[in-house]
């Protein structure tokens, strides 16, 4: 198989408003949980996997303007990401799995794997550089590890550089304050974890919550603000979240 020039990976992923958000090799005997065309889980064979996920607008933006957001399906980001993602896999080689379809993967173990993430009182995982606001889409799989691929693994921008230092941790150790519990207006963060029955009852009973424009927890987190969602973003997600049945 032909080596990957990792920017140029970043580089088709970034057309579609997508971005490498770290990788990592698999050990030789170890299943990434590929069923295969006979439904048997099949070993990563020492490959190597790379996290695709998306931060602040451009794959909104990106979204907003394809035929899958306009067309009155259901599910169009999924199958935008199917879409674009899956094109870019084939042109390079990889196979690539999502989070949204079964068999179910472990994308935030991966993530954690990868370097530079953290778990967070929001339920999600934090990135160092992006926050709470760095979303998984999919993972490109290849059958050989990275280093086979590319001799150095570099990306078009600062930014990805920073996003494959895979020895960082991410930022919710050393947040001492934890302003994200404290502006949870429905007391669902706790030292326990996210309560999602607590959440999403108080969002029944206040429809009219500013929650629903998006979460006020994640807000607050003082770690890549720079990459928050647009409130049109953020209502779209709380949608999906709430299953459309609460607020406008």
């Amino acid at each position: 198989m032909a080596r990957i020039d990792m920017n140029d990976l970043h580089t088709e992923l970034e057309r579609d408003g997508f971005l490498i958000l770290g990788g990592f090799d698999f050990n030789p005997d170890e299943d990434w949980g590929d069923p295969g065309e006979d439904g048997e889980a099949k070993g990563g064979e020492g490959g190597s996997l790379i996290l695709v996920g998306n931060a602040g607008g451009a794959m909104w933006a990106a979204f907003r303007a394809s035929p899958e957001a306009r067309d009155g399906n259901p599910d169009p980001l999924d199958r935008y990401t199917r879409r674009c993602i899956t094109i870019v896999a084939d042109a390079f080689g990889l196979k690539v799995v999502f989070p949204f379809e079964r068999p179910f993967r472990p994308f935030q173990q991966w993530a954690m794997r990868a370097g530079g993430f953290s778990p967070s009182p929001l339920g999600v995982l934090a990135h160092r550089r992006f926050g709470p606001w760095a979303g998984f889409r999919a993972a490109l799989v290849g059958e050989k590890p990275l280093d086979a691929y590319a001799a150095g693994v570099s990306f078009g921008s600062e930014d990805n550089d920073a996003a494959w230092e895979d020895e960082k941790a991410g930022p919710c150790p050393a947040c001492v304050e934890k302003p994200c519990m404290a502006a949870c207006p429905a007391k669902a963060l706790t030292p326990q974890g996210y309560d999602v029955p607590r959440c999403l009852s108080y969002l029944e009973a206040n429809p009219d919550t500013s929650c629903l424009s998006g979460c006020l927890a994640r807000v607050a987190c003082p770690h890549g603000a720079a990459w928050r969602q647009g409130a049109e973003q953020a209502r779209f997600h709380m949608r999906a979240f709430t299953g459309g049945n609460i607020g406008t």
